[in-house]
């Protein structure tokens, strides 16, 4: 009995004060477990970065990430790259950063709330990271990279919230991983500029608005829940049929399917698609020689028709236009015209800038204009619309995006101001070609007023295709020392800027060279063409551009931030020698056709007074100066790129430069004429190598 008693006062309720106490102590217990485990996150998210930077070969643009200080202080990043919000780490955009080796992004799947990874346009290698580890990612940007290897197929496996995957431009092969299909959210996928092959997967689902599998060796039919998708999101795959490329053909089709018919019932269905294919294209090719026997015939009779136009250089651009499209020579007004209706976004002009005077397209195709030249991208125009003079440009290659793609980079372009930048005005979209509009420059382009039309073989005149204004005159004088300096510093600011307001952008500017700068009336220059590289089809582009001339792209495969560095020194080298650089007509890198080879063995052999423009004039106390200018020059065209100057470090050298060095500290330069100065010998080379 009292045992029980005893129990019963073991087993009583607790006091009110007892419970309050007990209460306290669980939540001390849990704010303090809070505490920790927030205070503990810091060190394990710096140890995860940080174990992935020690992964890199080549990580020096990272070395403000400090393990001494937090990667996150609120919205704003301690470290570079990095993705802060609320003080937590949400992702990297390690892009244009020089990054080498295999990226190990084990280590990240420890950062919770994990969102963004982007390693663009770096020098990375190996196969692809181990994406699915980041299950939470909701977009991966590995574009302009050396991954290679088949990507496994359970690559995105269990990745229910990535929406934008970009792996462009590098080394990938295989099959497209299937596990991309069963992805819920994604809405963009570009594949394209890699080694794929086989069929594309069937993307059902909804989310995907763009899709890029261009340039690879893609084959079948394009499956139909893509066939609304953009022509050029499959160009580059001659394999591939089916809308929006041409219709798949029957036998097209039972070449790529898995049918059941044995080894010997597909050798003979394949000769005879061997023997049909000789028989169509036998045929084609007999009614392509009797329509272009036909054209010839018509084209001459409207030659002759047109002799006394021709004779004073001026056409008009609709009768350009017809001939383009091969309409007749006369045609109406809505023969030359597209079809205004033909879909939305067609059919009509866009403006780009408030301050010019708007007309259609019906007033430009009526306007007298002059044709200008043809060059590499297609025909230029100068049209005298409202009584003023504008240019327009041509061009059929402006593929490589869609149309509202297009649209938004063209508004883009279009809101960028700077005084070395010739304004786009306005633009004209169709899926067969485009129209840019320019001001026109009555003072024709730099390439023209460097070289003329007597001073260079026709036939270089005809690879090069420059738009200029006409024959310069052979008594014309040359640009002398202080407008050549003042060019060249012109054209350093504005690619300065593009490189600023550009910087998504591997090469802002892409197609910088002598004939896509015009001069003012001031001999200020003005940069053309610039900025339209993501609008170009690559394929195109490997052909076209100065970029995908650069000694990178033919030595790694790849253009990076520093190419638009290279052309800006061939550029600087032509306007110092007045040489006609062989490097624009090439389609690749060519040591043995590259102007600054030609000027470093002109150094080497003690020849540098020969390697300036004998024409220059005002040279008198430029001795210094020039050599300078021609020492920054030759480093912008340094075949390495790691040695070569950046932008930065160029456009500062430039800047500082006088066109007389009685303006500058150097009180060591003797006056005198600059080639009566130079001498061949050890003075000669001495003095060069005191002032590069």
């Amino acid at each position: 009995m009292l045992m029980g008693v005893r129990v019963a006062r073991l087993l009583r309720a607790p006091t009110r004060q007892a419970f309050n106490i007990l209460t306290s102590l669980i939540l001390f217990l849990i704010l303090t477990c809070s505490v920790m485990s927030s205070s503990g996150a810091p060190d394990t998210v710096v140890d995860a970065l940080m174990q992935f930077k020690n992964s890199l070969s080549n990580s020096e643009s990272l070395s403000n990430w400090n393990p001494e200080t937090t990667p996150c202080d609120g919205n704003r990043a301690n470290w570079i790259g990095v993705l802060c919000f609320h003080g937590n780490v949400r992702g990297l955009q390690l892009e244009n950063m020089g990054l080498k080796g295999v990226a190990d992004i084990a280590s990240l799947a420890l950062i919770p709330n994990f969102r963004t990874l982007s390693f663009m346009n770096n020098t990375l290698i190996g196969p692809i990271p181990d994406l699915k580890r980041l299950s939470r990612l909701r977009s991966v940007y590995l574009s302009y990279n050396h991954f290679s290897g088949a990507i496994p197929d359970d690559c995105f496996s269990g990745m229910r919230f990535l929406k934008k995957v970009l792996l462009s431009n590098n080394e990938f092969e295989g099959n497209i991983p299937s596990s991309l299909v069963g992805l819920p959210k994604l809405v963009v996928l570009r594949l394209d500029g890699n080694k794929f092959y086989g069929r594309i997967p069937s993307f059902g689902r909804q989310s995907l608005k763009r899709i890029n599998v261009s340039n690879n060796e893609l084959e079948g039919s394009i499956p139909d829940s893509l066939s609304k998708m953009d022509l050029s999101a499959f160009s580059g795959n001659k394999k591939l049929c089916g809308p929006p490329l041409e219709s798949c053909s029957p036998f097209t089709i039972n070449i790529f399917s898995n049918s059941t018919i044995n080894n010997s019932e597909k050798g003979s269905w394949e000769i005879k698609i061997v023997l049909i294919g000789l028989l169509v294209a036998l045929i084609v090719a007999i009614l392509a020689a009797a329509f272009i026997v036909a054209r010839s015939r018509r084209r001459a009779s409207q030659l002759d028709r047109s002799s006394t136009l021709n004779d004073h250089h001026t056409n008009t651009l609709t009768t350009s236009y017809a001939l383009m499209h091969n309409h007749q020579a006369e045609p109406s007004l809505q023969e030359a015209t597209p079809n205004p209706k033909k879909s939305s976004g067609e059919g009509k002009l866009s403006f780009l800038r408030d301050d010019r005077p708007k007309f259609d397209l019906h007033d430009l195709l009526r306007a007298s204009a002059e044709i200008l030249g043809s060059g590499t991208f297609g025909s230029s125009y100068k049209a005298n619309i409202l009584c003023d003079a504008l240019v327009v440009k041509r061009y059929k290659q402006l593929n490589g995006l869609g149309r509202e793609e297009f649209h938004e980079h063209m508004r883009r372009l279009g809101r960028l101001e700077h005084p070395n930048l010739l304004p786009l005005v306005a633009y004209y979209y169709r899926r067969e070609e485009k129209l840019l509009v320019y001001d026109y420059m009555d003072n024709g382009s730099l390439a023209f007023h460097l070289h003329g039309m007597y001073n260079i073989r026709d036939i270089y005149y005809l690879l090069l295709k420059c738009w200029t204004t006409g024959n310069r005159n052979v008594d014309q004088p040359a640009l002398d020392w202080p407008t050549r300096l003042r060019i060249i510093k012109g054209i350093a600011k504005g690619l300065t800027y593009l490189y600023n307001v550009l910087p998504s952008l591997v090469v802002p500017h892409g197609h910088l060279k002598s004939s896509n700068i015009v001069l003012n009336d001031s001999f200020e220059p003005l940069l053309t063409d610039y900025g339209l590289l993501p609008a170009i089809n690559l394929d195109h582009a490997r052909h076209l551009m100065m970029a995908y001339k650069s000694p990178e792209h033919a030595k790694l495969g790849r253009i990076t931030k520093k190419t638009d560095v290279w052309s800006l020194g061939i550029l600087i080298l032509e306007i110092l020698t007045g040489k006609f650089p062989e490097n624009y007509l090439t389609q690749r890198y060519d040591p043995n056709a590259d102007l600054a080879s030609w000027v470093n063995e002109m150094i080497k052999e003690k020849k540098t007074g020969q390697v300036f423009d004998a024409e220059m004039g005002g040279i008198r106390n430029s001795k210094g100066e020039m050599l300078k200018l021609l020492k920054v020059g030759v480093s912008c065209c340094e075949e390495d790129v790691e040695r070569r100057l950046d932008l930065g470090e160029a456009v500062e050298k430039i800047e500082k430069l006088n066109h007389d060095e009685r303006e500058s500290n150097n009180n060591t330069i003797i006056d005198g004429e600059f080639f009566q100065g130079i001498v061949n010998g050890e003075d000669q080379e001495g003095y060069i190598s005191r002032v590069m």
